[in-house]
């Protein structure tokens, strides 16, 4: 497929006849939008016109994408499970719907050489209109006194029961004046809504209210609440316990928990 026949709605129509039956979500943006509200360091090096699709993971993704990668086999107990699946799952669309494209695809878990993230998932989330990023500055007369307080995307069909995966950059890819930047849907526009959220978030995040803070269309399953609420360093042994990985071998998964928390991840 030659890059001049390729638009905004060819990607998103490829993708979504590839991904959706997996679980996943994909929002466009211009990397314009993105490199606008951030510092020149965190900055995308591509051209502001520049097409990229933040890739979320909704609550079917466990059952539809997960499991089914767990039967298969295909787990390697180097890194986070649910990691492997995620990049298999996107590797198989884009050689399958892109052959001959150059795409960039990030992972919130990867990090440069400089140990920053190689894209900020929550950014990429709200500029492209898929979730709202609630912050601290959004809270007028904070009550925190000065305290740091991470936000935290809240969708408006999934409440915070989904977690931001990737950002696929179409390098060879440029949109106009056809792709206008939505606004993130507010789904908790009032002061109090947003200091229970971020209370929640921040200091209850064990327990999952934040999650609710909107009425969610569909929540994780009983059997994916289980497995995030595993320890990371845990989680192998829960999948052998499930009948998906051998017994032998027993490795340790040393990812970092509260760095999923921060990013939306689990």
């Amino acid at each position: 497929m030659e890059a001049s026949c390729v638009n905004v709605d060819t990607v998103l129509g490829l993708l979504d006849s590839c991904l959706s039956k997996l679980g996943f979500e994909g929002y466009p943006l211009k990397v314009g939008w993105y490199n606008a509200v951030l510092p020149p360091c965190l900055h995308l090096s591509y051209p502001e016109d520049t097409l990229a699709v933040v890739l979320l993971s909704t609550p079917a993704m466990f059952e539809q994408a997960f499991l089914p990668f767990m039967e298969q086999k295909s787990c390697q107990e180097l890194s986070d499970p649910v990691d492997q699946c995620v990049r298999f799952s996107v590797t198989s669309a884009i050689s399958q719907c892109f052959p001959g494209h150059n795409v960039d695809v990030r992972y919130d878990y990867e990090l440069l050489p400089n140990r920053k993230p190689k894209f900020l998932a929550q950014t990429a989330a709200h500029v492209s209109g898929a979730a709202f990023y609630y912050q601290q500055s959004d809270v007028k007369d904070q009550p925190w006194a000065g305290k740091k307080m991470f936000g935290v995307c809240v969708h408006p069909k999934f409440g915070g029961w989904f977690a931001i995966r990737a950002l696929l950059v179409f390098v060879d890819v440029m949109v106009g004046s056809e792709l206008v930047q939505p606004t993130p849907p507010d789904s908790v526009p009032s002061r109090e809504g947003r200091i229970q959220l971020l209370e929640a978030f921040n200091f209850h995040w064990q327990d999952w209210s934040y999650r609710d803070i909107v009425h969610p269309f569909q929540t994780y399953s009983e059997k994916q609440k289980e497995y995030f609420s595993t320890l990371p360093a845990q989680r192998f042994a829960l999948l052998r316990s499930w009948g998906f990985l051998p017994i032998e071998d027993v490795q340790s998964d040393f990812s970092s928990d509260a760095q999923r928390q921060v990013n939306g991840r689990s």
